[in-house]
């Protein structure tokens, strides 16, 4: 159940090209029972693609949540964001920007841009597992996420 509602799965998107932090959120997201898909790109080209279900991606799952990192090759995760929240169709599906930056033209930069939050990815994998496990408790156990309009 979220938010009282039984939801069959959570579609997330994650937007991540380090290796190491897509297999720390996996095992975040699978140490918690809750049923939730998650999708997983490399670059921002990707993650366009995935979102506008072209290509290999016209299957694709709506997600209901976006873990956008900022540092992206092909295309900067904030021309993801920007792309996203001009995108009648995409602007209202949550984007989380999960990234090692601390800059405050970055953090300025995002929100400027309407991501739904900023998160500074920690270093230490104990802490990393901990702010991934409170995305997942705030946005899919609190939060009322949009309808998806598939």
């Amino acid at each position: 159940m979220v938010n009282g509602d039984f939801v069959n799965s959570i579609e997330i998107l994650l937007v991540e090209d380090n290796p190491a932090d897509v297999r720390l959120t996996k095992e975040a997201l699978l140490e918690e029972k809750l049923h939730n898909s998650l999708n997983v790109v490399n670059d921002g080209v990707e993650a366009i693609a995935f979102l506008r279900k072209e290509g290999k991606y016209s299957n694709s799952a709506r997600p209901d949540l976006i873990l956008l990192d900022l540092n992206l090759p092909k295309k900067d995760g904030r021309e993801v964001l920007k792309e996203i929240k001009n995108d009648d169709d995409l602007k209202r599906i949550p984007v989380v920007v999960l990234t090692v930056s601390k800059a405050e033209e970055d953090i300025l930069k995002t929100y400027n841009l309407h991501a739904n939050c900023y998160i500074t990815k920690p270093i230490d994998l104990n802490q990393f597992s901990k702010v991934v496990k409170s995305i997942k408790d705030f946005w899919l156990t609190i939060v009322k996420l949009p309808p998806g309009g598939r």
